[in-house]
């Protein structure tokens, strides 16, 4: 059961590095007096580490001159004070330390918020055919996974990364001015770190990648797969499907150990080769004491800047691994802000009012991709409060819907309403005066109230109550033991498919608009509860320009007009009795399902 939009084991690198960085700094700045801050204090806290072992070589000094002046004469003072001084810089760092890993995790939870919140406002603004296109679990791994992994990084990496930074371009001045010939030593080892890091950068980041891509298929076949379960059950595919999960569960984590078994070599590497400039300067503070060029208190204080030179090398090799999978992670997220979006409204576009639902199409053709036209030179006349049928085989109904509430434009031809181009309408007017009753019925997780006063915020309790008449769901709602602030469940599975139906059409009466679609309303009802939904249905329709796409042909009978639409031709149009009475390929439509 392939799932739509299926990514593949193949992906390449991030295309934009500087681009996504840039990108994610703009969210930063919006908190820019915060991080500034922050970043004061990580400088003051860094500043501290750093003084810390100079005091520390201090002491040493002092010891020894004492003990080099004659046992019994060290000035213990003298080294208290300077251990106090080294304490004070150690305990004021690292309180430091913690307000800005408090302060970073409140601005990467903030910036993770504003993304999703982005994220979610463009979701609502792109055309129908990305979610046709695209699996939801992948679209909801971006939103979800992605941002998060964006978040933890920004939340530990950024300031731990900067106060890398800070310590070993502090370390390497002050270890500067305590041995010049000490420095010598190390100095071939940053080369080497430096060499190694980008070599291995440039491996690991299309992994990364990769992994973020494996874990949007798996995401997005779990959703396609449990919310298809009973088909799955039904089918007795339990095994089959439990395979392919394992397969891709396989891939996933084969992506997983492929990026982060690289990763993981950086750190040890980089730490042997600061191990080798260790042993360097051990041998060379060696020779340079017996030679009476640097002190005891200046090797130790040396060595312990070194390790505070090599240690956050380290640490910045490991950070990079984070940030490269923040980085694959935040351009999965932008690739879907930087979507196309849906058709927008031309520049001076009028409201749409008092709407008579007189709608035109003439000429008009259209394809989902440019190669395959799936509408080809349509002509329609809908006159204020006629109901147009539109049935067929192949696609072009639903392209008709999709063409007339904008969802797509035309490729060529016009459709007007009310004498004018729709597209001089802005959308959200032109779609207010649309009700729309759809085949697959949307409720969700809220009382009925909420459900049938979805359109309308401000309705009132008796509207609503009218609505559900006038759809003959009124009295199933009130033998409810809440009645109207009874919750429906997630899916709806607390109520049938009929009364789900009924719902959605309270919805629409409640909407009161003058224009509506029907959309295969009864086609999931049987045959007891499609009366009932019928009767309710032709309440709804009355005084409006109805739409239906029909699968039962009983249905439309009355209808004002019908199109026989066959992959994307209008293959004949007339009343039913026209139809019926040409005898063809409506009529054989309507015979073979009386056969």
């Amino acid at each position: 059961m392939p799932g739509r939009g299926d990514r593949g084991g193949k992906k390449e690198r991030p295309k934009d590095t500087r681009g996504t960085l840039r990108r994610i700094l703009q969210y930063l700045l919006e908190y820019k007096w915060a991080v500034l801050l922050l970043l004061v204090c990580s400088l003051l806290s860094n500043l501290g580490n750093l003084l810390g072992p100079r005091y520390a070589g201090k002491a040493i000094t002092a010891a020894e001159e004492g003990y080099k002046a004659g046992i019994g004469k060290i000035d213990m003072a003298l080294v208290r004070h300077y251990a106090l001084i080294m304490l004070v810089l150690y305990v004021g760092s690292n309180i430091l330390s913690f307000l800005i890993s408090i302060g970073m995790a409140r601005v990467g939870r903030q910036v993770a918020e504003n993304m999703r919140r982005d994220v979610f406002a463009k979701l609502m603004r792109m055309p129908v055919g990305y979610f046709d296109k695209h699996q939801a679990g992948d679209i909801i791994s971006r939103v979800s996974y992605d941002i998060d992994v964006v978040s933890t990084s920004l939340s530990a990496d950024v300031i731990q990364i900067l106060t890398s930074l800070i310590t070993v371009a502090g370390s390497f001045i002050i270890m500067c001015t305590i041995s010049i010939p000490l420095v010598l030593c190390m100095l071939f080892t940053i080369p080497v770190s430096v060499w190694f890091t980008r070599r291995m950068s440039r491996i690991t980041r299309p992994l990364y990648a990769k992994r973020s891509a494996a874990y949007g298929t798996m995401n997005g076949f779990a959703e396609e797969m449990f919310t298809g379960q009973k088909t799955i059950l039904a089918y007795a595919q339990e095994e089959r499907i439990s395979e392919k999960f394992a397969s891709i569960n396989r891939d996933a984590a084969e992506a997983y150990k492929n990026a982060d078994g690289m990763g993981m070599r950086m750190g040890p590497t980089i730490g042997m080769i600061s191990n080798f400039g260790l042993a360097a300067i051990g041998m060379g503070g060696a020779l340079l004491y017996m030679l009476e060029v640097v002190s005891l208190g200046q090797i130790s204080s040396f060595v312990l800047y070194s390790r505070k030179f090599s240690g956050p090398i380290n640490e910045i090799s490991n950070i990079i691994n984070e940030i490269f999978s923040a980085l694959a992670a935040a351009e999965r997220v932008f690739q879907l802000l930087d979507q196309p979006e849906e058709c927008k409204d031309i520049e001076n576009a009028e409201e749409l009012k008092d709407c008579r639902g007189h709608v035109e199409a003439e000429d008009v053709s259209f394809g989902y991709t440019p190669e395959k036209t799936v509408l080809h030179h349509f002509n329609m006349e809908a006159k204020s409060g006629e109901t147009i049928a539109i049935v067929g085989t192949g696609a072009g109904k639903t392209t008709i819907i999709n063409l007339l509430m904008r969802f797509y434009d035309p490729v060529s031809g016009v459709i007007r309403l009310d004498e004018k181009p729709q597209v001089q309408y802005t959308l959200e007017s032109l779609r207010r005066n649309y009700a729309m009753v759809l085949q697959d019925t949307w409720l969700f997780q809220g009382t009925i109230f909420d459900n049938i006063a979805y359109g309308k915020e401000d309705a009132t309790m008796e509207e609503v109550v009218k609505a559900a008449k006038a759809a003959r769901i009124h009295n199933y709602i009130m033998r409810l033991p809440e009645g109207y602030n009874t919750v429906i469940t997630e899916d709806g599975g607390n109520i049938s498919k009929g009364q789900k139906q009924l719902l959605t059409i309270a919805r629409a009466m409640l909407y009161n608009t003058n224009m509506l679609i029907l959309d295969e309303a009864t086609s999931n009802v049987d045959t007891t509860t499609e009366r009932q939904v019928q009767k309710a249905i032709r309440s709804l329709m009355k005084d409006k320009t109805c739409f239906v796409i029909a699968h039962r042909l009983s249905t439309i009978q009355n209808a004002d007009h019908i199109l026989v639409v066959d992959h994307g031709n209008v293959v004949e149009q007339g009343t039913h009795e026209e139809l019926m009475h040409a005898k063809g390929a409506y009529y054989r439509m309507y015979a073979s399902q009386f056969e």
